[in-house]
């Protein structure tokens, strides 16, 4: 432990007198510059690992890591000395890997046990989405708020800054930029997915109230959805999420709309038949009348044909739902991979 201590204190005081030897400003810009740059490196590939296919779960060792190397930097940084009585430029750079740190260590936690649960519900959805979306909005503030204060004190030494957008920072932006329209459709496409799935449900509890509950539901956001699309433009020319999605909905539509009453009236069928075959095994043959060997047999012909129609129908809906989120998380993969930047940052 001792020898684990002086080691440390001796890189701080090396690292301090190094940077004490800094006597231009560009020297001691670029000192403090290459902390923050190697952050949002180690960011980059860590979010272009949860973006091409990864759970932010399978990737929370890199989250980890990645927090402590904020933290390492960020205290690094405060250590700097002021230049020329200035601490202006260290001190937001300091602010920015703060925010990275905080985001990293509480809002990106906070994502990945709301992933848990996420696909519960509608709102556990938007919610984790939201959640999402405002750990990137306070990314990019900090960012933006650095940018200011380097511009700044660039012009302040006569620096001339030729990385302000650099490949790194397109790198970012174009995922954020891809990402904010693949989550407006993926919103829209989850609301009639997990309807579907309560419809599935009560079908599979034979619970014929709340199918037409779910089916009506699953209708409207159908349609809702449906008409959401028409106001949304293909991204840089490419529509095949829109499409994919579009074909995605108006299976749903369908299921409710066409589908669903093969499948109740299987049950109501089925539930007649049980009422009266009850009846007619209560009585002696004997006792029988031909009414009721008459509505007997109706009841068992009808039964058997709406179970007939019920597994053609069954079978259909599962046939063309497969296929269709197959194509929709097919043409996912396909736009991510086309759009959002592959590759570490080094």
């Amino acid at each position: 432990m001792k020898k684990i201590g002086l080691l440390i204190i001796g890189a701080v005081l090396l690292s301090a007198g190094a940077i004490a030897q800094y006597k231009t400003a560009g020297e001691y810009m670029d000192a403090i510059s290459k902390e923050y740059r190697s952050i949002k490196e180690d960011m980059w590939d860590y979010t272009n690992a949860a973006s091409h296919g990864k759970s932010a779960k399978t990737v929370e060792k890199k989250r980890a890591e990645l927090v402590q190397t904020t933290y390492a930097a960020k205290g690094k940084v405060k250590r700097m000395p002021a230049y020329e009585g200035s601490t202006a430029y260290r001190d937001s750079v300091a602010s920015f890997l703060n925010m990275y740190y905080l985001v990293l260590k509480e809002d990106y936690a906070k994502i990945v046990n709301m992933e848990e649960i996420a696909e519960q519900s509608y709102d556990a959805m938007e919610a984790y989405m939201l959640a999402k979306q405002e750990a990137n909005k306070k990314l990019s503030l900090a960012s933006d708020m650095l940018a200011a204060e380097q511009t700044k004190f660039a012009e302040e030494y006569g620096i001339e800054l030729v990385d302000a957008d650099d490949d790194l920072t397109k790198k970012m932006a174009k995922a954020d930029e891809v990402y904010v329209y693949y989550n407006e459709l993926y919103l829209i496409f989850f609301k009639s997915y997990i309807q579907d799935i309560y419809l599935s449900d009560a079908i599979g509890k034979k619970d014929v109230s709340a199918i037409e509950q779910n089916r009506s539901a699953l209708s409207a956001t159908a349609k809702e959805g449906l008409e959401k699309l028409k106001k949304i433009r293909p991204y840089d020319g490419d529509n095949s999420l829109v499409e994919n999605l579009r074909n995605m909905l108006r299976f749903y539509e369908d299921e409710a709309d066409n589908k669903i009453e093969a499948i109740t009236n299987y049950f109501l069928k089925a539930e007649n038949f049980a009422t009266i075959q009850k009846s007619f095994d209560q009585k002696k043959e004997k006792d029988r009348t031909q009414e009721d060997v008459d509505q007997f047999n109706k009841a068992v012909n009808e039964s058997n044909a709406a179970g007939e129609r019920f597994n053609t129908t069954i079978n259909e809906v599962n046939k063309n739902r497969s296929a269709n989120l197959n194509r929709w998380n097919s043409s996912v993969d396909k736009f991510t991979d086309r759009h959002v930047p592959k590759g570490k940052s080094k």
